[in-house]
């Protein structure tokens, strides 16, 4: 497959994953008196109770961006009047429809939930989550904490503007000339951040210990706000769950030509901001990428996160930083679901389109990667992109994160994991998403074996454990630069792993970088730029 076919796969898998998860759990709304109304900085709210829990979902934490506000930084939601039901997700961010739903058109969309332990308020660890789904799909809602509440934390999760509508760099909609465009969905998100702070402690939550958390797309979020000027204070806390795919970002000026092309596609052949502001969000939804990655847009990000991370130039905060065993069986399987297999006859060509390197190099990677080592030809390939992806990254960010800040490593590493996709002709294994399952209720996957709901309870505590103390609990060894000392989350119980970057190759895929920029820099951003 072409760089467009990985990303249009990337793009395919995470639409379906991320419209396939469950919502919050339904709830009648309860009798008057039986939840809190809660006055929060734009007005009263009333949610549900649901088993454990109490939910206050769909509460705006920033004005719509329609109309003139569409293409600007959030704006301060209107206060309203009276009683609000907070019974009800908010309408999901506008995003393309697919086989598993019907998409959204939605631009009135930045609304957040907040999840609490029933019981008297106190003042409890905050995490708040930020969904993945190649900042292109997904909602906040469609991810059910309870049982993460379970173990003594408030959980937020925030809907962020996605797609062209969120991330969309053009000169015309600079606020000045020269200035900064682009990243409005980081821009959200720091702004659902900015509202915690205001009113996490009326819903029982300790404004003075947020943790943010995300995978994927939203992993590579969270990096974002670790070396975001415009972020520190928002957080104490960071866990980052197969984020670490792209590490370089395009320069504003790139990202900028990238948009003048798509406003031309749109038929804004004058470029300017009300041409674009005037288009039918059908129409951007036509035209924009399968995927999108943050650009240096100057403001919210001022160098890339690998550079910046390397450099020391990031909130210091403890952070959690994970990968998947498996990562790329997701995709493959996708692809192979769509009818594209991997054989040994296209074995090398697949690499080569893969990786976007020429025929003699992906010659020389499938020398370390030979078939004969390999059950099927996809496993092959699944091994190879997981190894170049997402695991060697995942290294480089613990040995850059290790050398200033507490720095907590994990392999998510149970091969029987229930998939996410229909069966395929191989096991999919510890895929790219799979331990979602285990931290939040979601309508795939599952069910799990009594040996993996035991590993579910223990990363649920471990995340809780780390959002309220710093350290994960039970203790995890912490990872010191070079040698890549990592907990391997396996059912029942995790182990200590010191050989994760001989397992994954990291030597070789560090040797050869220069042949492989295009790989690491734009496959991974196949995850976030034009799934995950």
């Amino acid at each position: 497959m072409s760089p467009k076919s990985v990303v249009r796969v990337l793009s395919v898998v995470m639409l379906a994953l991320a419209t396939v998860l469950t919502g919050t759990a339904s709830a009648s709304p309860a009798p008057a008196g039986s939840v809190p109304v809660v006055a929060t900085t734009g007005g009263l709210v009333r949610g549900v109770a649901a088993g454990a829990t109490n939910q206050f979902l769909g509460i705006p934490y920033a004005a719509p961006p329609v109309g003139a506000l569409r293409w600007r930084p959030p704006r301060p939601a209107a206060r309203w009047a009276g009683v609000r039901d907070a019974s009800q997700p908010g309408a999901s961010c506008a995003q393309p429809s697919g086989g598993f739903g019907t998409g959204s058109t939605a631009e009135d969309c930045l609304y957040l939930n907040v999840v609490t332990p029933s019981g008297p308020p106190r003042h409890r660890p905050v995490m708040v989550w930020i969904h993945g789904g190649s900042l292109v799909t997904g909602a906040g809602a469609v991810y059910d904490p309870t049982q993460l509440v379970g173990n003594g934390v408030v959980v937020v999760s925030v809907n962020y503007r996605l797609g062209a509508l969120g991330f969309l760099a053009h000169p015309a909609l600079a606020g000045s000339p020269g200035g900064p465009t682009g990243d409005y969905g980081l821009m959200d998100q720091q702004a659902a951040l900015g509202w915690v702070a205001r009113n996490i402690d009326r819903f029982g939550g300790d404004s003075r210990n947020v943790t943010i958390f995300g995978e994927s797309a939203g992993g590579l979020s969270v990096l974002s706000h670790l070396v975001s000027p415009t972020s520190r204070g928002l957080f104490d806390r960071a866990i980052v769950q197969s984020g670490s795919y792209s590490l370089t970002q395009p320069s504003l000026a790139d990202a900028e030509a990238d948009g003048q092309a798509f406003a031309a596609g749109t038929g804004c052949a004058d470029q300017s901001a009300d041409c674009l502001r005037g288009l039918p969000v059908t129409t951007l939804l036509a035209h924009q990428h399968a995927n999108y990655i943050p650009n240096i847009d100057g403001r919210v990000l001022t160098r890339s996160v690998g550079p910046a991370l390397a450099a020391g130039q990031f909130a210091r905060v403890p952070v959690i930083n994970g990968t998947n065993h498996d990562e790329w069986r997701l995709f493959v399987a996708s692809a192979e679901l769509q009818g594209q297999f991997v054989t040994a006859d296209n074995y090398v060509g697949q690499i080569s389109q893969l990786l976007g390197v020429p025929p003699d190099v992906a010659a020389a990677i499938a020398a370390q990667y030979p078939l004969s080592a390999y059950p099927s030809p996809p496993l092959a390939l699944s091994a190879l992109g997981t190894d170049a992806i997402f695991a060697c990254n995942a290294v480089v960010l613990d040995d850059s994160l290790s050398r200033y800040v507490p720095t907590y490593g994990y392999e998510f590493n149970d091969e029987n994991a229930p998939g996410l996709l229909p069966p395929v002709s191989f096991p999919q294994g510890s895929a790219h998403a799979a331990e979602l399952q285990y931290l939040f209720r979601l309508a795939i996957g599952g069910p799990l074996s009594p040996d993996q709901q035991r590993l579910a309870d223990t990363m649920r505590r471990s995340w809780a454990g780390f959002a309220t103390r710093g350290t994960p609990s039970p203790a995890w060894p912490r990872y010191a630069t070079g040698t890549h000392r990592l907990l391997s989350l396996v059912p029942p119980r995790p182990t200590v792993e010191t050989g994760f970057a001989a397992d994954h190759r990291c030597a070789f895929w560090n040797r050869i970088t220069p042949a492989t920029a295009t790989a690491s820099q734009t496959t991974p951003s196949a995850t976030a730029r034009p799934a995950t």
